[in-house]
């Protein structure tokens, strides 16, 4: 059973590891925060997704339904995998309180520098979560390709006007959510096509609870609702599901690219032009912020090799225990 697992995988963690967990999602909160990458790419990259899908999924599972009505708060607490996702949800959050303010400034003064880092982090991440397909065949490439063209398609559509009533804001949540629980899909970014980001940054930069809580309800809804599909592709075709994933993560690669030329603007409700359509270029000379973007782009990448190679010495750890 699913509860049971994440039950041991709970048992198991020590101080350090619940440590470790928190960075983990801070590194997740983090990327959710700009438009183009994917917190469930970083999940991905430090080897918890699976973990996270499974978690999410077995709170809708009966034993907890009946323990919540019944007010049996020891059983509830024994079942749902809340030290897992509690420390994960709390690195989450903290990067998003903390740094939404942060990278704001950071993308409008310096984007070439922040997408190269990300773009270093994500061509890792594509190679080495390719390890993750046990057998490539005919449809596992065919997969792949599927997902990369259907990111490719999606990050390069344009924003448009959206209300601000609160059912869209649900609706915005709840879409989002299940993009950013997607490798390569950024959930920020459908925001931005919902035209949703800037106002919904704007509520967590002011504090403004009521709209946050509208968002973070329909997030929470489409969250379970979509960690259920996720979790049933994962178990009855993994090969599969890594491949689309791993499509995902390339076609992404279209947004990421850090030198852009914009081809079309609009003046958002603060009266500042805001590039709408734009395309991928190369740096126009050799300057000194392209050697920066060059070497942030190989920290990026780096990272997660050394991530990934953490990883796995730990599970051969586990494996020898």
């Amino acid at each position: 059973m699913i509860i049971e697992k994440e039950q041991q995988k709970t048992e198991t963690r020590t101080l350090k590891d619940y440590i470790v967990l928190a960075a983990k999602g801070f590194c997740m909160g983090a990327a959710d925060v700009v438009p183009g990458v994917s917190g469930g790419t970083m999940a991905f990259i430090m080897g918890i997704y699976e973990e996270l899908i499974n978690s999410i999924k077995g709170l809708l599972d009966p034993q907890i339904f009946k323990a919540a009505f019944r007010f049996q708060i020891k059983e509830l607490f024994e079942l749902v995998p809340w030290q897992f996702l509690g420390t994960l949800g709390f690195g989450i959050l903290l990067a998003i309180f903390t740094l939404a303010k942060f990278l704001e400034s950071a993308l409008v003064n310096y984007p070439a520098l922040i997408w190269s880092f990300f773009l270093g982090l994500v061509i890792a991440s594509i190679i080495t979560v390719t390890k993750r397909v046990t057998r490539w065949y005919s449809g596992t490439i065919l997969a792949m390709g599927a997902g990369t063209y259907a990111a490719y398609k999606i990050v390069g559509m344009v924003p448009v006007e959206t209300p601000t009533a609160p059912w869209f804001l649900f609706l915005s949540g709840f879409i989002a959510i299940c993009a950013m629980i997607l490798p390569g899909i950024s959930g920020s970014f459908l925001l931005v096509l919902m035209g949703k980001y800037e106002y919904i940054l704007s509520a967590v930069n002011n504090r403004d609870f009521v709209t946050l809580f509208i968002v973070a309800a329909g997030a929470g809804i489409g969250l379970v609702t979509f960690a259920q599909v996720l979790s049933w592709l994962f178990k009855r075709y993994h090969d599969i599901t890594v491949a689309i994933l791993i499509g995902l993560m390339i076609g992404s690669l279209r947004k990421i690219w850090p030198w852009k030329e914009t081809l079309e603007t609009i003046i958002d409700r603060h009266g500042e032009v805001v590039p709408v359509v734009q395309q991928n270029v190369l740096p126009q000379a050799w300057t000194s912020e392209v050697t920066l973007a060059l070497i942030l782009a190989v920290i990026g990448f780096a990272l997660v090799v050394a991530l990934d190679y953490w990883a796995s010495s730990q599970e051969r750890k586990e494996a020898h225990a």
